[in-house]
């Protein structure tokens, strides 16, 4: 075992002053080092070491000093996160995962949110958290807009885009969206329907271009018509109004099953559905993206593509270690497949039910 090399503490001082790394030495019967490679590099230390130690820091109520412990390793073991619009499901639960992912590998996290990923709030953003002297840089990055600033990211910062980006200078983890679109189209074909409408997302994010391609792809290689697809902006609100749109498509017999984008839009085709009287999925099948926490309680449970945020935050991260630890980035594109979730929202046409 280690030798504690700090004098002893008396309770009372200990209690008079803020706790030490060599107060956690004493009382965990190890050396100073050792206190401080559980903190900066647990794997270098034995389990049962590690956790006596973690215990006498939870005891303590020991907060280790960043700044510095900073000067000493160089590192502030903090991550630097650009995230927008995080209203949106997609988004929220991609910067939730990525906070988890710092959090388990022992690192904090500091976030800039953006109203827009325009070229120069983007690059304003980087400043700012460069200024903090974060370890490195996750960029949540869906718009095409946000493009041109990550080319002029120097590439002495560590850096990692997610979601949806690609031929990015740096590494990209991200959901295959348009592999997710694929199984969600074929899912309706294999039921019976003829071809599939889609209400897409809007056109200047990466996910919604993806997810109407593997759509449009899916139609082209069953020699499926492919009807012109219906533009929506992620709302329920635009939702509604093209599933009123639709309605008209179904009275004249051409519609019969829908894929939509997300399933906050599918949320209001639902309700145009409700309201033109058109039974779902008796008469017209939906399908949405996301699999977000409300879709197994609509009215019906909606079918959708459920994204694997967790593994794209973890990945995200141990790509963004595996920089940290001195390997050069390697400008590629990880895609992690997603899940095609069936519930009541989708079934044969009507016609050839039994």
């Amino acid at each position: 075992m280690d030798r504690d090399l700090a004098p002893p503490v008396a309770d009372g001082a200990a209690r008079s002053r803020p706790v030490v790394m060599a107060d956690v030495a004493r009382l965990a019967g190890v050396s100073h080092q050792t206190v401080s490679r559980v903190l900066n590099d647990p794997g270098t230390v034995r389990p049962e070491t590690r956790e006596r130690v973690l215990t006498a820091i939870r005891e303590l109520d020991y907060r280790p000093n960043t700044a510095a412990r900073a000067l000493v390793t160089g590192r502030t073991r903090t991550v630097g996160v650009v995230a927008f619009d995080t209203r949106l499901y997609g988004p929220a639960s991609m910067l939730h995962a990525i906070q988890r992912a710092a959090a388990d590998a022992g690192y904090y996290i500091s976030i800039v949110s953006l109203e827009s990923l325009e070229r120069r709030p983007v690059l304003d953003a980087i400043g700012r958290l460069r200024g903090q002297a974060v370890d490195g840089i996750i960029l949540i990055a869906p718009e095409v807009s946000v493009a041109q600033a990550l080319q002029e990211i120097p590439s002495s910062l560590p850096a990692v885009a997610v979601e949806g980006l690609m031929d990015a200078p740096m590494p990209v983890v991200a959901v295959d969206q348009y592999t997710g679109a694929a199984r969600a189209t074929t899912h309706l074909l294999d039921l019976g329907h003829t071809t599939v409408w889609h209400i897409a997302g809007p056109t200047d994010w990466y996910e919604a271009r993806a997810r109407q391609a593997g759509w449009r792809d899916t139609l082209e290689a069953a020699g499926a018509p492919v009807p012109e697809a219906l533009a929506g902006d992620w709302s329920p609100q635009a939702g509604y109004e093209q599933g009123r749109e639709l309605v008209r498509h179904h009275v004249a017999g051409d519609a019969t099953a829908v894929f939509v984008a997300n399933d906050q839009m599918a949320l209001g085709v639902l309700r145009a559905m409700h309201e033109a009287g058109i039974a779902v999925p008796r008469r017209l099948s939906v399908v949405g993206f996301d699999d977000i926490p409300e879709a197994a309680f609509f009215a019906p449970p909606l079918t959708t593509v459920r994204q694997a945020f967790t593994e794209v935050g973890t990945r995200a991260m141990a790509l963004l270690l595996d920089q940290l630890d001195g390997h050069p980035a390697d400008p590629r594109t990880i895609t992690v497949d997603p899940d095609l979730v069936v519930r009541a929202s989708t079934a044969p046409p009507s016609d050839t039910v039994v």
